[in-house]
Protein backbone atom coordinates (compact mmCIF):
# COMPACT_ATOMS: atom_id res chain seq x y z
CA UNK A 1 0.00 0.00 0.00
CA UNK A 2 1.38 3.13 -1.09
CA UNK A 3 1.69 6.02 1.89
CA UNK A 4 -0.39 9.14 1.53
CA UNK A 5 2.31 11.22 2.25
CA UNK A 6 4.74 9.64 -0.10
CA UNK A 7 2.25 9.19 -3.07
CA UNK A 8 1.92 13.85 -2.64
CA UNK A 9 5.67 13.75 -3.32
CA UNK A 10 5.91 11.38 -6.22
CA UNK A 11 5.26 13.72 -9.13
CA UNK A 12 7.77 16.24 -7.60
CA UNK A 13 10.05 13.16 -7.65
CA UNK A 14 10.21 12.10 -11.12
CA UNK A 15 10.97 15.54 -12.28
CA UNK A 16 13.65 16.11 -9.85
CA UNK A 17 14.93 13.26 -11.16
CA UNK A 18 14.82 14.74 -14.79
CA UNK A 19 17.10 17.91 -13.96
CA UNK A 20 20.73 17.95 -14.46
CA UNK A 21 23.08 18.42 -11.51
CA UNK A 22 20.66 18.15 -8.35
CA UNK A 23 22.08 15.00 -7.25
CA UNK A 24 25.03 13.93 -5.41
CA UNK A 25 28.24 14.01 -6.85
CA UNK A 26 29.32 11.03 -8.80
CA UNK A 27 29.98 7.37 -6.74
CA UNK A 28 33.93 8.21 -7.28
CA UNK A 29 34.31 10.15 -4.34
CA UNK A 30 38.22 10.41 -3.37
CA UNK A 31 39.53 11.85 -0.52
CA UNK A 32 38.03 12.96 2.84
CA UNK A 33 34.18 13.53 2.41
CA UNK A 34 32.59 16.69 1.81
CA UNK A 35 29.03 17.03 3.92
CA UNK A 36 26.58 19.51 2.32
CA UNK A 37 24.74 21.35 5.01
CA UNK A 38 21.83 22.84 3.31
CA UNK A 39 20.83 26.27 4.97
CA UNK A 40 18.23 28.73 5.40
CA UNK A 41 19.34 32.20 4.64
CA UNK A 42 20.68 34.45 7.48
CA UNK A 43 23.79 36.91 7.83
CA UNK A 44 26.10 34.47 7.55
CA UNK A 45 26.28 32.56 10.47
CA UNK A 46 26.10 29.14 9.43
CA UNK A 47 28.50 29.53 6.61
CA UNK A 48 31.06 30.56 9.64
CA UNK A 49 30.20 27.79 12.06
CA UNK A 50 30.62 25.51 8.87
CA UNK A 51 34.12 26.79 8.27
CA UNK A 52 34.60 26.05 12.26
CA UNK A 53 33.38 22.74 12.29
CA UNK A 54 35.74 22.18 9.25
CA UNK A 55 38.32 22.94 11.13
CA UNK A 56 37.81 21.15 14.17
CA UNK A 57 37.23 17.68 11.91
CA UNK A 58 41.05 17.76 11.58
CA UNK A 59 40.65 16.44 7.79
CA UNK A 60 38.21 13.95 8.47
CA UNK A 61 35.60 15.54 6.47
CA UNK A 62 34.63 19.35 5.61
CA UNK A 63 31.21 21.14 5.22
CA UNK A 64 30.03 23.16 2.13
CA UNK A 65 27.32 25.39 2.60
CA UNK A 66 24.47 25.50 0.18
CA UNK A 67 21.69 28.28 0.89
CA UNK A 68 18.20 27.79 0.51
CA UNK A 69 15.08 30.14 -0.57
CA UNK A 70 14.47 32.43 1.90
CA UNK A 71 10.64 31.40 2.03
CA UNK A 72 10.29 28.02 4.58
CA UNK A 73 7.38 27.03 2.29
CA UNK A 74 10.10 27.50 -0.49
CA UNK A 75 12.77 25.43 1.20
CA UNK A 76 10.52 22.87 1.71
CA UNK A 77 9.31 22.60 -1.66
CA UNK A 78 12.67 22.12 -2.88
CA UNK A 79 14.12 19.77 -0.40
CA UNK A 80 11.06 17.59 0.01
CA UNK A 81 11.40 16.66 -4.24
CA UNK A 82 15.02 16.17 -3.84
CA UNK A 83 14.76 13.57 -0.78
CA UNK A 84 11.86 12.10 -2.68
CA UNK A 85 14.02 11.15 -5.62
CA UNK A 86 16.46 9.99 -2.99
CA UNK A 87 19.15 12.34 -3.72
CA UNK A 88 22.69 11.67 -1.74
CA UNK A 89 23.98 14.86 -1.46
CA UNK A 90 21.79 16.08 1.10
CA UNK A 91 24.07 15.21 4.21
CA UNK A 92 22.42 18.07 6.52
CA UNK A 93 19.51 20.57 6.56
CA UNK A 94 18.43 23.72 8.48
CA UNK A 95 14.37 22.46 9.19
CA UNK A 96 11.78 24.49 10.19
CA UNK A 97 10.35 22.63 12.92
CA UNK A 98 6.34 22.50 11.67
CA UNK A 99 7.79 20.42 8.34
CA UNK A 100 9.64 18.02 10.92
CA UNK A 101 6.83 15.34 11.07
CA UNK A 102 6.62 15.59 6.79
CA UNK A 103 10.02 14.79 6.68
CA UNK A 104 10.26 12.14 9.42
CA UNK A 105 7.06 10.23 8.97
CA UNK A 106 8.20 10.38 4.90
CA UNK A 107 11.47 8.75 6.16
CA UNK A 108 13.35 11.21 5.00
CA UNK A 109 15.67 11.47 7.83
CA UNK A 110 18.76 9.21 9.12
CA UNK A 111 17.49 7.91 12.85
CA UNK A 112 19.54 9.89 15.44
CA UNK A 113 21.96 7.14 17.06
CA UNK A 114 20.92 7.54 20.98
CA UNK A 115 23.90 8.18 22.58
CA UNK A 116 23.84 11.51 19.71
CA UNK A 117 20.07 12.08 20.62
CA UNK A 118 21.23 12.19 24.53
CA UNK A 119 23.92 14.46 24.15
CA UNK A 120 21.92 16.82 21.88
CA UNK A 121 19.48 17.41 24.94
CA UNK A 122 21.33 17.92 27.72
CA UNK A 123 20.49 21.74 28.61
CA UNK A 124 17.93 22.06 26.03
CA UNK A 125 14.94 24.01 26.54
CA UNK A 126 11.61 21.54 26.52
CA UNK A 127 9.88 23.21 23.65
CA UNK A 128 13.07 23.20 21.43
CA UNK A 129 13.17 18.91 22.31
CA UNK A 130 9.32 19.04 21.76
CA UNK A 131 9.83 20.65 18.41
CA UNK A 132 12.55 17.94 17.14
CA UNK A 133 10.27 15.42 18.41
CA UNK A 134 7.72 13.36 16.13
CA UNK A 135 6.05 9.63 16.91
CA UNK A 136 7.61 9.73 20.33
CA UNK A 137 11.14 10.08 19.17
CA UNK A 138 13.94 12.70 18.42
CA UNK A 139 14.09 13.14 14.78
CA UNK A 140 16.42 16.07 14.53
CA UNK A 141 18.81 17.94 16.31
CA UNK A 142 17.75 21.45 18.02
CA UNK A 143 19.77 24.00 16.86
CA UNK A 144 18.47 27.28 17.75
CA UNK A 145 15.15 28.35 19.31
CA UNK A 146 12.37 31.22 18.69
CA UNK A 147 10.00 32.55 20.85
CA UNK A 148 7.58 35.52 20.77
CA UNK A 149 7.49 38.01 23.95
CA UNK A 150 5.56 41.24 24.43
CA UNK A 151 7.34 44.21 23.58
CA UNK A 152 6.18 47.38 25.52
CA UNK A 153 7.13 51.03 25.62
CA UNK A 154 7.89 52.08 29.21
CA UNK A 155 6.18 55.03 28.92
CA UNK A 156 3.21 53.44 27.44
CA UNK A 157 2.91 51.07 30.75
CA UNK A 158 3.26 54.03 32.93
CA UNK A 159 0.69 56.04 31.23
CA UNK A 160 -1.96 52.72 31.44
CA UNK A 161 -0.75 52.39 35.09
CA UNK A 162 -0.27 48.86 34.43
CA UNK A 163 2.41 46.70 36.30
CA UNK A 164 4.27 44.87 33.45
CA UNK A 165 6.61 42.84 36.03
CA UNK A 166 3.35 40.08 36.32
CA UNK A 167 1.53 38.22 33.54
CA UNK A 168 -1.06 40.60 32.32
CA UNK A 169 -4.20 38.93 29.73
CA UNK A 170 -5.03 40.00 25.85
CA UNK A 171 -8.05 41.67 27.45
CA UNK A 172 -5.81 43.81 29.81
CA UNK A 173 -3.45 44.40 27.21
CA UNK A 174 -6.52 46.61 25.60
CA UNK A 175 -7.34 48.15 28.25
CA UNK A 176 -4.28 49.70 29.21
CA UNK A 177 -3.74 50.62 25.20
CA UNK A 178 -7.29 52.69 25.26
CA UNK A 179 -5.93 54.36 28.73
CA UNK A 180 -2.30 54.93 27.13
CA UNK A 181 -3.98 55.89 24.14
CA UNK A 182 -2.32 54.12 21.79
CA UNK A 183 -2.10 50.47 19.86
CA UNK A 184 -0.96 46.96 20.32
CA UNK A 185 0.90 45.63 17.35
CA UNK A 186 -0.01 41.64 16.31
CA UNK A 187 0.18 39.97 12.80
CA UNK A 188 -2.96 39.69 11.58
CA UNK A 189 -2.42 39.02 7.56
CA UNK A 190 -3.18 35.84 5.80
CA UNK A 191 0.23 34.33 6.14
CA UNK A 192 1.66 31.65 8.58
CA UNK A 193 1.74 34.47 11.39
CA UNK A 194 -1.95 34.27 11.56
CA UNK A 195 -1.48 30.22 12.48
CA UNK A 196 1.54 31.12 14.86
CA UNK A 197 -1.25 34.02 16.74
CA UNK A 198 -4.21 31.29 16.63
CA UNK A 199 -1.64 28.53 17.86
CA UNK A 200 -0.64 30.51 20.69
CA UNK A 201 -3.83 31.21 21.85
CA UNK A 202 -5.78 28.13 21.68
CA UNK A 203 -2.64 26.49 23.21
CA UNK A 204 -2.78 29.33 26.01
CA UNK A 205 -6.52 28.56 26.46
CA UNK A 206 -5.48 24.73 27.80
CA UNK A 207 -6.37 23.09 24.30
CA UNK A 208 -4.57 22.03 20.82
CA UNK A 209 -5.52 22.57 16.88
CA UNK A 210 -4.93 18.82 16.36
CA UNK A 211 -6.41 16.86 19.74
CA UNK A 212 -6.10 13.25 18.80
CA UNK A 213 -3.32 12.91 16.38
CA UNK A 214 -2.83 9.88 13.34
CA UNK A 215 -0.93 9.03 10.17
CA UNK A 216 -3.67 8.36 8.38
CA UNK A 217 -4.85 12.31 7.74
CA UNK A 218 -8.39 11.06 7.73
CA UNK A 219 -8.36 9.93 11.63
CA UNK A 220 -6.88 13.08 12.63
CA UNK A 221 -9.57 14.81 15.06
CA UNK A 222 -9.10 18.22 15.59
CA UNK A 223 -9.65 20.89 18.55
CA UNK A 224 -10.78 24.03 16.97
CA UNK A 225 -14.04 23.63 18.02
CA UNK A 226 -13.64 22.68 21.40
CA UNK A 227 -14.14 25.33 24.30
CA UNK A 228 -10.64 26.08 24.04
CA UNK A 229 -10.84 26.51 20.81
CA UNK A 230 -13.88 29.32 21.42
CA UNK A 231 -11.89 30.79 23.63
CA UNK A 232 -8.99 31.15 20.71
CA UNK A 233 -11.23 32.71 18.64
CA UNK A 234 -13.28 35.43 21.18
CA UNK A 235 -9.98 36.56 22.01
CA UNK A 236 -8.75 36.70 18.18
CA UNK A 237 -11.94 38.51 17.36
CA UNK A 238 -12.25 41.24 20.34
CA UNK A 239 -9.07 42.21 19.57
CA UNK A 240 -9.64 42.76 16.19
CA UNK A 241 -12.69 44.61 17.04
CA UNK A 242 -10.83 46.77 20.18
CA UNK A 243 -10.37 49.56 18.66
CA UNK A 244 -6.59 49.01 19.83
CA UNK A 245 -5.28 46.83 16.69
CA UNK A 246 -3.95 49.81 14.41
CA UNK A 247 -5.46 50.41 11.00
CA UNK A 248 -3.32 48.31 9.34
CA UNK A 249 -3.93 44.74 10.85
CA UNK A 250 -5.30 42.73 8.76
CA UNK A 251 -2.28 42.85 6.18
CA UNK A 252 0.27 43.51 9.03
CA UNK A 253 3.34 40.68 9.73
CA UNK A 254 6.12 41.36 11.77
CA UNK A 255 8.22 44.23 9.74
CA UNK A 256 4.67 46.07 9.93
CA UNK A 257 4.56 45.41 13.76
CA UNK A 258 7.75 46.33 14.30
CA UNK A 259 7.48 49.72 12.20
CA UNK A 260 4.29 50.44 13.58
CA UNK A 261 6.19 49.92 17.18
CA UNK A 262 9.66 52.01 16.66
CA UNK A 263 7.30 54.99 15.27
CA UNK A 264 5.53 55.29 18.05
CA UNK A 265 1.94 54.04 17.44
CA UNK A 266 1.81 50.91 19.33
CA UNK A 267 2.61 51.27 22.94
CA UNK A 268 2.70 47.33 23.07
CA UNK A 269 3.43 43.94 20.30
CA UNK A 270 3.96 40.48 20.35
CA UNK A 271 6.94 39.61 18.25
CA UNK A 272 10.35 37.57 17.38
CA UNK A 273 13.72 38.73 19.28
CA UNK A 274 14.54 40.29 16.33
CA UNK A 275 13.15 43.58 17.29
CA UNK A 276 16.05 43.87 19.30
CA UNK A 277 18.78 43.41 16.83
CA UNK A 278 16.97 45.85 14.57
CA UNK A 279 16.43 48.54 16.46
CA UNK A 280 20.36 48.12 17.93
CA UNK A 281 20.48 48.43 13.91
CA UNK A 282 18.40 51.73 13.45
CA UNK A 283 20.59 53.64 16.36
CA UNK A 284 23.84 52.36 14.44
CA UNK A 285 22.67 53.16 11.45
CA UNK A 286 20.83 56.59 12.35
CA UNK A 287 17.35 56.21 11.63
CA UNK A 288 16.34 55.33 15.06
CA UNK A 289 16.84 57.77 18.27
CA UNK A 290 18.27 55.72 21.25
CA UNK A 291 15.71 57.58 23.41
CA UNK A 292 13.29 55.13 22.18
CA UNK A 293 14.95 52.07 22.35
CA UNK A 294 15.60 52.79 25.75
CA UNK A 295 11.86 53.09 26.14
CA UNK A 296 11.29 49.41 25.46
CA UNK A 297 10.19 47.00 27.52
CA UNK A 298 10.16 42.93 27.49
CA UNK A 299 7.38 40.35 29.12
CA UNK A 300 6.09 37.34 29.12
CA UNK A 301 3.61 36.77 25.92
CA UNK A 302 -0.20 37.83 27.25
CA UNK A 303 -2.37 35.24 28.67
CA UNK A 304 -5.67 34.22 27.16
CA UNK A 305 -7.48 33.85 30.93
CA UNK A 306 -5.45 35.21 34.11
CA UNK A 307 -5.23 31.61 35.58
CA UNK A 308 -3.74 29.97 32.87
CA UNK A 309 0.37 30.48 31.77
CA UNK A 310 0.77 31.74 28.25
CA UNK A 311 2.05 28.96 25.91
CA UNK A 312 3.98 31.76 23.50
CA UNK A 313 4.82 30.91 19.85
CA UNK A 314 7.99 28.70 19.24
CA UNK A 315 10.30 28.92 15.70
CA UNK A 316 13.79 28.57 15.41
CA UNK A 317 15.87 25.73 13.33
CA UNK A 318 16.33 22.23 14.05
CA UNK A 319 19.18 19.93 12.15
CA UNK A 320 18.13 16.82 9.94
CA UNK A 321 20.56 14.50 9.01
CA UNK A 322 19.07 13.28 4.97
CA UNK A 323 18.01 9.38 5.16
CA UNK A 324 20.33 8.99 1.76
CA UNK A 325 23.66 10.31 2.91
CA UNK A 326 26.42 8.89 2.43
CA UNK A 327 27.79 9.52 5.75
CA UNK A 328 25.05 9.53 8.57
CA UNK A 329 27.44 9.10 11.01
CA UNK A 330 29.95 11.87 9.78
CA UNK A 331 27.34 14.24 9.82
CA UNK A 332 25.75 13.88 13.36
CA UNK A 333 29.07 14.31 14.45
CA UNK A 334 28.62 17.63 12.35
CA UNK A 335 25.73 18.50 13.95
CA UNK A 336 27.31 17.89 17.23
CA UNK A 337 29.84 20.68 16.54
CA UNK A 338 27.36 22.80 14.78
CA UNK A 339 24.96 23.06 17.99
CA UNK A 340 27.22 23.17 20.56
CA UNK A 341 27.04 25.58 23.23
CA UNK A 342 30.13 27.77 21.86
CA UNK A 343 28.85 28.26 18.34
CA UNK A 344 25.01 28.32 19.18
CA UNK A 345 26.02 31.23 21.95
CA UNK A 346 28.27 32.85 19.00
CA UNK A 347 25.42 32.75 15.99
CA UNK A 348 22.94 34.02 18.91
CA UNK A 349 25.44 37.30 19.47
CA UNK A 350 26.42 37.27 15.90
CA UNK A 351 22.76 36.44 14.45
CA UNK A 352 20.68 37.29 16.74
CA UNK A 353 18.81 33.96 16.77
CA UNK A 354 18.13 32.44 20.49
CA UNK A 355 20.25 29.79 21.38
CA UNK A 356 18.19 26.23 22.34
CA UNK A 357 20.82 25.49 25.17
CA UNK A 358 19.59 27.35 28.94
CA UNK A 359 22.99 27.76 29.85
CA UNK A 360 23.86 30.51 27.12
CA UNK A 361 20.97 32.70 28.21
CA UNK A 362 22.87 33.47 31.09
CA UNK A 363 26.43 33.92 29.97
CA UNK A 364 28.02 37.16 30.25
CA UNK A 365 28.60 38.52 26.65
CA UNK A 366 25.32 37.23 25.84
CA UNK A 367 23.61 39.03 28.80
CA UNK A 368 25.47 42.37 27.61
CA UNK A 369 23.96 42.19 24.15
CA UNK A 370 20.65 40.54 24.91
CA UNK A 371 19.17 41.89 28.29
CA UNK A 372 16.04 40.18 27.78
CA UNK A 373 17.88 36.83 27.24
CA UNK A 374 16.39 35.28 30.14
CA UNK A 375 12.85 36.63 29.65
CA UNK A 376 13.43 34.58 26.13
CA UNK A 377 14.26 31.23 27.94
CA UNK A 378 11.75 31.57 30.32
CA UNK A 379 9.47 32.08 27.13
CA UNK A 380 11.19 28.73 26.12
CA UNK A 381 10.45 27.11 28.22
CA UNK A 382 6.31 27.49 28.61
CA UNK A 383 6.68 28.13 24.16
CA UNK A 384 4.05 25.50 22.24
CA UNK A 385 4.95 24.71 19.02
CA UNK A 386 2.47 24.51 16.05
CA UNK A 387 0.23 21.58 15.06
CA UNK A 388 2.76 18.57 15.05
CA UNK A 389 1.87 16.88 11.59
CA UNK A 390 2.47 15.61 8.03
CA UNK A 391 -0.12 17.48 6.53
CA UNK A 392 1.24 20.41 8.40
CA UNK A 393 1.15 23.05 4.67
CA UNK A 394 -2.95 21.74 4.42
CA UNK A 395 -4.15 22.45 8.34
CA UNK A 396 -1.79 25.50 8.40
CA UNK A 397 -3.44 26.78 5.17
CA UNK A 398 -7.04 26.38 5.78
CA UNK A 399 -6.46 28.06 9.24
CA UNK A 400 -5.59 31.31 7.55
CA UNK A 401 -8.25 30.84 5.16
CA UNK A 402 -10.82 30.41 7.61
CA UNK A 403 -9.80 32.90 10.94
CA UNK A 404 -8.41 35.63 7.99
CA UNK A 405 -9.27 38.55 8.36
CA UNK A 406 -9.53 38.15 12.53
CA UNK A 407 -12.36 40.51 12.64
CA UNK A 408 -14.73 38.46 10.98
CA UNK A 409 -13.87 34.99 13.07
CA UNK A 410 -17.49 34.33 15.24
CA UNK A 411 -18.18 31.28 17.26
CA UNK A 412 -19.01 29.14 13.77
CA UNK A 413 -15.83 29.86 12.61
CA UNK A 414 -14.05 27.02 14.72
CA UNK A 415 -16.73 24.08 13.13
CA UNK A 416 -16.18 25.80 9.30
CA UNK A 417 -12.31 25.15 10.03
CA UNK A 418 -12.74 21.96 10.95
CA UNK A 419 -14.50 21.15 8.26
CA UNK A 420 -12.39 22.99 5.86
CA UNK A 421 -9.61 20.79 6.92
CA UNK A 422 -11.22 17.12 6.73
CA UNK A 423 -12.37 18.18 3.43
CA UNK A 424 -8.93 19.01 2.58
CA UNK A 425 -7.26 15.99 4.50
CA UNK A 426 -9.73 13.74 2.76
CA UNK A 427 -8.99 14.56 -1.01
CA UNK A 428 -12.71 16.13 -1.20
CA UNK A 429 -11.42 20.13 -1.40
CA UNK A 430 -8.68 21.97 -2.13
CA UNK A 431 -7.10 24.90 -1.15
Amino acid sequence: MRRPWRSRLAAAALAVVAVGGLAACGSGESGPPVLTWYTNPDDGGQATIAQKCTAAANGRYSIAVSVLPRESSEQRQQLVRRLAANDTSIDIMSLDPPYIPEYAQAGFLAPIPPDVAARVTEGTVQSAIDGATWDGKLVTVPFWANTQLLWYKKSAAAAAGIDMSQPVTWDQLIQAAEKANTNIAAQGRRAESLTVWFNALISSAGGAVIAQNSTDPTQIQLGLDSPAGQRAAQVMSDFAKSGREGAAFSTAGEDESVAAFEAGTAGWMVNWPFVWSKAKSGVEGGTLQQSVVDDYGWAIYPRVDADKPAAPPYGGINLGVGAFSRHPDLAYEATECITSTQNQKEYFLTNGNPASRSSVFSDPEVLADFPMAPTIEESLQLAAPRPQTPYYSEVSGSIQREYHPPASVSPATGADATALIQAVLSGRQLL
